[in-house]
């Protein structure tokens, strides 16, 4: 367990803090696993059980998110719970720049093994309002792939995003709402061809360190002016 050193509300779970169920703790950790715990358990199974492993309509072998199990074995799985519900976009948006700035302190991009970190920021109060998780998330990437940094909505709607490899399936659907903070790989430019800031963000970081399998991808982009 970690807390933010400026701000006590502001608590970052392992998945190792989340077993047995039932535990708890005191002040403010344990009051956030006593109203939210079921809630964040649910998050690590699910990240065992179905990001961790192979789907039948993933369209291609292996796990359905090729970095999950690396996060998890390191103690780099990180979760976040906001109790409550924010007034609107803005404010959770605030929310989420916050534990972008923490992300950034906790696992800077120079460091290799900051590439296995995540931290999740579970959204339990707006189960009913994934309209606004989605418009966060697109405000927000705009602000996030400049940085290397990469967030993803996860929810289960599910979120209207098709498989790289599948274009039926959608991947991204979790038991809880929840906002996920990552650093940028070298196999997300898939993700950011359609906004040439993010492309341009994109080469900065990797340059012509592009996987073998998207190079004819990168090449099919019109070099910027």
């Amino acid at each position: 367990m970690i807390t933010h050193p400026e701000d006590e509300s502001m608590i970052l779970f392992e998945a190792a803090d989340l077993v047995p169920a039932g535990t708890t703790g005191d002040g403010r950790a344990g009051e956030l696993l006593r109203l939210h715990g079921d809630e964040l358990r649910a998050v690590v199974t699910w990240a065992r059980e179905y990001l961790c492993r192979p789907h039948p309509e993933l369209g291609r072998r292996g796990a359905v998110c090729p970095y999950t199990q690396a996060s998890l074995d390191r103690g780099a799985f990180l979760l976040a719970v906001l109790p409550g519900r924010p007034a609107g976009v803005a404010e959770l948006t605030q929310v989420i720049e916050r534990h972008r700035d923490w992300f950034a302190e906790l696992a800077p991009r120079e460091r290799p093994e900051s590439l296995h970190s995540t931290i999740l920021v579970l959204l339990p109060g707006m189960a009913d309002d994934l309209a606004a998780i989605d418009a966060a998330q697109a405000e927000l990437k705009d602000e996030f792939v400049p940085h290397g940094l990469m967030i993803g909505e996860f929810h289960d709607g599910p979120p209207d995003k098709q498989g790289l490899w599948n274009a039926a399936f959608r991947p991204l659907r979790s038991p809880v709402p929840m906002l996920v903070i990552r650093h940028m790989v070298a196999t997300d430019l898939p993700f950011l061809m359609t906004d040439a800031a993010h492309l341009s963000a994109y080469r900065r970081v990797f340059g012509d360190h592009v996987p073998a399998h998207l190079r004819e991808l990168a090449e099919s982009v019109v070099s910027e002016p």
